[in-house]
């Protein structure tokens, strides 16, 4: 299983930024996806899970109403969209492929995730 991150930079706060995750190497469409971030001296957490069919999401409380998860199954992709990005969002942004098909209620819990990617490097500048 492959699963590789892109679309990381460095932008203004108040900029955004789309991630894509492409995913190789097994069923793409029966997996919930998810985005986690780390930053330096944190605990990674997850920032957004989207059900198999993209028709369910969930979003940690620091990003609703400013990043947007999406995904092609079509494409075998995953996306993120940021928008007014702000400095404490600055991390290493991660692709997930969750162990089953929903988001469940342990979605951003890293121990759930079944492969991850190398990551994606997010850094907003004040």
């Amino acid at each position: 299983v492959q699963v590789v991150e892109s679309g990381g930079g460095l932008v203004q706060a108040g900029g955004s930024l789309r991630l894509s995750c492409t995913v190789s190497g097994l069923t793409f469409g029966g997996h919930a996806m998810a985005w986690f971030r780390q930053a330096p001296g944190k605990e990674r957490e997850g920032v957004a899970c989207i059900n198999w069919y993209g028709t369910y999401t969930l979003y940690a409380d620091s990003v609703k109403g400013r990043f947007t998860i999406s995904r092609s199954n079509h494409y075998n992709t995953l996306y993120l969209q940021m928008n007014s990005l702000k400095p404490e969002d600055t991390a290493m942004y991660y692709c997930a492929v969750g162990q089953d098909a929903r988001c469940s209620a342990s979605w951003s819990t890293p121990s759930r995730v079944q492969y991850w990617g190398q990551g994606t490097q997010v850094t907003v500048s004040s």
